[in-house]
């Protein structure tokens, strides 16, 4: 019996990885800028909606997946099923819009790391994040998704680490923590940040990625046995992921309540790591900036797999990811 439950166990384990990499969606540069605007600004005020919203994506992530797992289809081919074609062109076309908006931030995000590190210009450091995106798309068509899975939970491990480094050389005090769990907003300006937070959680392109993901790593099992595990499978998949999404983005309110919040108004991501540098530590900045370039390009490759997912759903059709690579990444450099 207990090597049954150990090979069981270790077979979940295995099976644990698409909501991995949905999940990046939830800690690419836009959520970074929001967070870190939403904490500089009103402290921990905003963390309860930071929670709320991390709860709404983990609902409809699960509801993602279940759908890819039971129908067999992944959120796009099951929309493109129910409309006429004119229809299914719009629906496509602002699907694309959307996700080729998010790549902009990615990308940007990216390049705003570099420059930190390296002291690349933007434009440079804005084309290398495109390529290296490229490069881990090419893991996903050449090794399989179970490696790519492997690579984007790697480095959704590293921007775990590099945005909650602080915390080794300071903590929030809890009963603000705890304060800032109670819902309540701080004037105008605190509902236009809230509104931003859940709008970078909540983000279409991972919705539809996820189905696809979930179809492609266990299949369509008939109605039974199987079908229950793997649907367990999918909401610890979930959890955990969301969980990890959650931390993060909590992590990055939490840090900027506690070191930017009543020095000024905190207007780009670079004044974020120059407060870092100066209240922590420089190492802990270069830490923060490290989880912002593997945010950049961990989200820039997914969100490049989900416009793909979305075209092959919608209209049946690919085209070279390079070329796909090379379109969205135009109007961001």
């Amino acid at each position: 019996m207990a090597s049954v439950a150990r090979t069981r166990l270790k077979t979940g384990w295995y099976l644990l990885g698409p909501a991995f990499v949905a999940a990046i969606a939830y800690v690419d540069p836009g959520n970074v800028a929001a967070n870190i605007s939403a904490g500089s600004q009103f402290g921990f005020s905003l963390l309860w909606v930071i929670v709320l919203a991390n709860v709404m994506a983990g609902l409809v992530q699960y509801l993602s997946a279940k759908l890819g797992l039971v129908t067999g289809r992944s959120l796009p081919e099951s929309i493109g099923a129910q409309l006429n074609r004119p229809v299914r062109l719009a629906f496509w076309l602002q699907a694309e819009l959307v996700a080729m908006a998010t790549d902009v931030a990615e990308v940007i995000g990216g390049a705003i790391a570099l420059h930190i590190l390296f002291r690349l210009p933007l434009l440079v450091g804005g084309v290398i994040t495109g390529v290296v995106s490229l490069l881990l798309l090419r893991v996903q068509d050449q090794r399989g998704q179970r490696i790519f899975e492997r690579v984007i939970t790697g480095l959704l491990l590293l921007i775990a680490i590099g945005f909650t480094a602080s915390f080794f050389v300071a903590t929030p005090p809890p009963g603000d923590v705890v304060g800032g769990l109670v819902p309540r907003f701080l004037g105008k300006e605190s509902v236009l940040l809230a509104a931003a937070i859940l709008g970078a959680t909540v983000m279409p392109h991972a919705v539809y990625l996820h189905s696809g993901l979930a179809r492609d790593r266990h299949g369509h099992p008939e109605a039974g046995p199987e079908r229950r595990r793997l649907l367990r499978v999918t909401r610890l998949d979930v959890g955990l992921a969301m969980v990890v999404a959650g931390g993060v983005n909590a992590a990055m309110l939490l840090v900027a309540a506690l070191n930017m919040h009543g020095r000024g108004n905190i207007s780009s991501i670079e004044v974020a790591y120059a407060a870092v540098r100066d209240t922590v530590s420089p190492v802990i900045a270069a830490l923060f900036a490290v989880g912002l370039l593997a945010s950049g390009l961990a989200s820039a490759s997914v969100g490049a797999y989900a416009g793909a997912m979305i075209m092959q759903g919608l209209l049946h059709r690919s085209i070279p990811m390079v070329w796909r690579r090379l379109a969205t990444l135009a109007p961001a450099l």
